[in-house]
């Protein structure tokens, strides 16, 4: 019997199709082979660590609070141990000891940084990366050469008048959205423009007017984002290879579109700077520095990494150290009135706006700073590192090329450095002035922005703890181990809470703020 045309061809179709499907199955159980003998190899011998699954890892484990997973395991494998994040072996180092021993006595080789898919190879591919997401290599030196004369002693000395100026008007925020304490308010989006206008002061010499601009809106939700986009483990893609051969990847899609949106801010922003420099109306910043050093050694490329790194880091970090210790201390005014004592015995009782020249002098306000920066670790799993070189530890090698994460969280929550870790108590570091904090990180990639961030929270809590008392309005929930915004994201962010901003003299502070912008005009 012959068979018509359309039906054989149906025929042929159908076995191509179920050719293909077990063509396309016999692959995928080969790749996923294969790749297991790969990921067995790549554990390094001597490290403990637990056990995963096949593909994944330990990589389901730890998507959700992974520096508190990992301090968890500490307990069972030791402070140094190793975990794989699918295809992606890391040393985990979960100790002060441990991280002073292996990032101290081998900053040297442990210098480098591995470049992830998501962030380095998509968000960063056009504007470049970070001196904080940069690997090793001679570029990176000059980079952090130029980011040290821009972030030094002497530099941050000249920004004082910005410290001074933004900071003021932070209060005149609080008081006027507040209505004088009336009304309870979200102080996150006063303390971003603080934070924003500081640092595109510093950089551009350009302030942010207002959390109102528009330009203000299209930085903080492209800023966060990214953020997103460096989590060590929130795309699995940067870990799991196959995934990023799939065309509809709705990660790599937005990546890209993050990317270009902050393409144009920085275009316009580096444009702009640029045009005042040729008309010699430019304000002093760094960029403008650079630009008119016939010597400057940095190219384009990293300039603009110089950039990203003070607006990156210095805008998301501190505002969230500050956003969840306002929470904090709204719910803790016992703690409020120890820094207001403190401040009124340093400074003496008249003056309302405390001196933006002090650098750190009022010890308890000092140390609140500080214990600030520990118990909110906002970046909890610092930066991952990749070694240059072996690296010995007791007795076990770490091999070049290896991923290793400073645990940050858990080392400044270390039991054997604390005897009340999960305490918040400013006295410790009255008690204890030398205690290691591992918040910027430790060693050659330490954060070089660190000196300007303690200065910055030091002004801002000095003059918002002077002039305001706070309380809470509603339900205020800042528990860094179980309160943040999105437990995956590289920057800890608090969830949303209101709060009163009440005045404490309400009459002699706008006094004090109109007399002070008197001075800036003359």
């Amino acid at each position: 019997m012959d068979i018509p045309g359309t039906a054989l061809s149906r025929i042929f179709v159908n076995i191509y199709c179920l050719y293909m499907a077990v063509w396309v199955l016999i692959t995928v159980v080969l790749y996923l082979c294969a790749n297991e003998v790969v990921r067995s190899r790549s554990r390094i011998t001597g490290f403990r660590g637990p056990k995963g699954l096949p593909v994944v890892g330990n990589l389901l484990d730890v998507l959700d609070h992974t520096a508190q997973k990992c301090q968890q395991w500490a307990k069972t494998f030791g402070s140094v141990y190793q975990i794989q994040l699918a295809n992606t072996t890391v040393v985990v180092v979960n100790s002060a000891s441990a991280a002073k021993k292996l990032f101290i006595s081998n900053s040297q080789a442990l210098s480098s940084r591995p470049l992830t898919y998501t962030f380095g190879k998509i968000a960063s591919s056009s504007a470049g990366l970070t001196i904080g997401t940069s690997p090793y290599d001679d570029s990176l030196k000059r980079k952090k050469k130029g980011a040290a004369s821009a972030l030094n002693r002497p530099s941050i000395q000249t920004y004082i008048p910005y410290l001074d100026r933004e900071s003021r008007t932070f209060l005149e925020d609080l008081l006027h959205y507040g209505k004088g304490g009336t009304i309870a308010i979200d102080p996150l989006p006063l303390i971003q423009r603080l934070s924003l206008s500081l640092v595109m002061t510093i950089n551009w010499g350009v302030r942010m007017p207002s959390h109102e601009d528009e330009l203000f809106k299209e930085i903080t939700e492209v800023e966060e984002e990214l953020n997103r986009f460096r989590s060590m483990v929130g795309n699995l893609q940067d870990h799991i290879p196959l995934l990023r051969m799939n065309p509809f990847n709705r990660t790599s899609t937005k990546a890209r579109d993050m990317r270009r949106r902050r393409d144009r801010y920085l275009n316009k922003l580096n444009a702009d700077l640029a045009e005042k420099v040729a008309k010699g109306t430019d304000k002093p910043c760094i960029q403008a520095n650079v630009l008119k050093d016939a010597e400057a050694k940095l190219n384009e490329v990293e300039l603009r990494s110089i950039s990203l790194s003070i607006l990156g880091g210095g805008f998301e970090t501190v505002s969230n150290t500050v956003q969840w210790t306002i929470g904090y201390l709204a719910l803790h005014p016992e703690i409020q009135d120890k820094a207001f004592e403190a401040i009124r015995e340093f400074q003496g009782s008249d003056g309302q706006l405390c001196d933006a020249a002090d650098d750190l002098k009022c010890t308890y306000v000092a140390a609140l700073v500080k214990e600030a920066l520990r118990y909110f670790t906002v970046v909890p799993l610092a930066l991952p590192r990749e070694s240059i070189r072996g690296v010995e530890y007791e007795g076990s090698l770490i091999p070049t090329g290896t991923t290793v994460y400073l645990n940050a969280w858990a080392c400044n929550y270390d039991a054997e450095l604390w005897s009340d870790p999960d305490v918040f108590r400013p006295e410790r570091w009255l008690e204890n002035p030398d205690a290691p904090l591992f918040t910027f990180g430790l060693g050659y990639r330490m954060c070089s922005a660190h000196l300007l961030a303690y200065r910055e929270l030091y002004l801002v809590f000095m003059r918002m703890l002077r002039t305001f008392r706070l309380k809470a309005g509603g339900d205020v929930r800042c528990n860094p181990r179980s309160d943040m915004k999105n437990p995956r994201d590289l920057i800890m962010s608090s969830k949303p809470y209101r709060v009163f901003c009440i005045p404490r003299d309400r009459e002699r502070l706008k006094q004090a703020l109109v007399a002070a912008k008197a001075g800036d005009e003359e």
